[in-house]
């Protein structure tokens, strides 16, 4: 992998510097520290746990149809796996929603330039049933049951 810096600090991105294949882990994440809230460069690795990632992982860029999915691994970071096939010089970039229940600190309008973009970075609660069955198992294991608790704190007893 290779960092490509834009002139201006913004427009950074994660290069791939070989290709891979759908399902190949693409980066190996860890984390550099626990934190005591959410904040603009926290991680969310719990349902109200927050950590910084290492190395290149935080400059992996939003998509709203990303070529990577994230999997927990046994550092209780996250690897990045290919969603579908990446070129060498390919830009790696995931959905911030697949690892965040909510977004608290980005603009409220997406630059990603996907034909399938939200028009804004939301979290996991918010993306549709059909996006949430698309990403499978690629998501943070704990977002799933996040969904589950809020549908039975939504659903009245009878």
């Amino acid at each position: 992998m290779r960092l490509r810096r834009a002139p201006d600090g913004t427009g950074d991105g994660v290069l791939a510097t070989q290709p891979f294949a759908t399902g190949d882990t693409v980066m190996v994440g860890f984390l550099i520290g626990e934190l005591t809230g959410n904040d603009s460069h926290a991680t969310q690795v719990g349902p109200d746990r927050w950590a910084r990632h290492g190395g290149l992982g935080p400059k992996v860029n939003h998509s709203c149809d990303p070529n990577c999915g994230v999997r927990l691994n046994e550092g209780h970071a996250f690897d990045f796996v290919a969603r579908r096939a990446i070129a060498a010089g390919g830009e790696l970039t995931f959905d911030y929603a697949m690892r965040n229940f909510t977004i608290d600190h980005f603009p409220a309008i997406c630059l990603c330039g996907a034909e399938r973009c939200r028009g804004s970075v939301t979290g996991w609660k918010d993306l549709p049933a059909a996006r949430k069955a698309d990403y499978g198992e690629l998501v943070a294991p704990y977002l799933r049951a996040m969904d589950e608790r809020s549908a039975a704190v939504a659903t009245p007893v009878p």
